[in-house]
């Protein structure tokens, strides 16, 4: 181990892929098996290995902090972020025997609105143009894309398993202006509800484990950080 006063960047590995093989069924998340070889960068290739991911025509997803100011009766202001519960098989369907710690009775999720990029949407505007997408499907605003502040670079949430990548976005919406979700006509968003807490209030069940979904911890906090800053 050595210790750097900067991160430097991480030691640079070519893959070589032997043979590729996916899953038959054209299921919206598809296993892909592939045999590879590792490359250093001094061309030195490791011994072949087999290494299974998962992929799905729209890669990408996004990520929509939407918040408002409210005043209540005594003129006291409070930032106020939008939650939707979501339905997530994996997670309810978890087994208690495979977790080393108790699984809570409830395994609904409270996220931030967020949502697929579309397959084969390019360029710099494809990730805001899809959050303002979601903001109208999941929570009922309508908003430019052009309104919606990047949060920060992407990150992989699960680079183990998936090459997804997460765009993170914030804007500001006026509930009085809110219409209809329209939803995506699937059962697990028609389960849904959505609320509006304090930030605070956001952070703080996600430092007590009670907002348990990383994405939206992460978006969260990013937003903190972002007002924070005064940006």
């Amino acid at each position: 181990m050595r210790c750097s006063s900067q991160l430097p960047p991480p030691p640079h590995f070519d893959i070589d892929v032997v043979a590729e093989r996916r899953a038959p069924g054209g299921a919206f998340l598809e296993p892909l098996f592939r045999t590879c070889r590792t490359r250093s960068k001094e061309g030195t290739l490791s011994a072949e290995f087999v290494y299974e991911e998962v992929d799905r025509k729209a890669l990408d997803a996004v990520v929509v902090v939407a918040h408002f100011l409210h005043s209540d009766k005594k003129g006291n202001t409070t930032r106020y972020v939008i939650l939707r519960s979501a339905v997530r098989p994996p997670v309810v369907l978890r087994r208690q025997e495979r977790s080393p710690i108790p699984e809570p009775g409830n395994r609904a999720l409270w996220e931030l609105v967020a949502g697929l990029v579309e397959a084969h949407a390019s360029g710099a505007e494809a990730p805001s143009q899809a959050a303002a997408r979601e903001l109208f499907e999941e929570a009922g605003f309508q908003v430019d894309a052009q309104e919606l502040k990047s949060l920060g670079p992407s990150s992989f949430p699960s680079p183990g398993v998936i090459a997804e990548r997460h765009f993170f976005f914030q804007v500001e919406v006026d509930p009085r202006k809110q219409s209809r979700p329209t939803l995506d006509g699937s059962p697990l968003e028609e389960a849904g509800e959505l609320i509006a807490v304090p930030l605070h209030v956001a952070l703080d069940a996600a430092r007590r484990g009670l907002l348990a979904d990383a994405k939206t911890e992460l978006g969260l906090r990013r937003f903190s950080e972002y007002l924070e800053h005064g940006q």
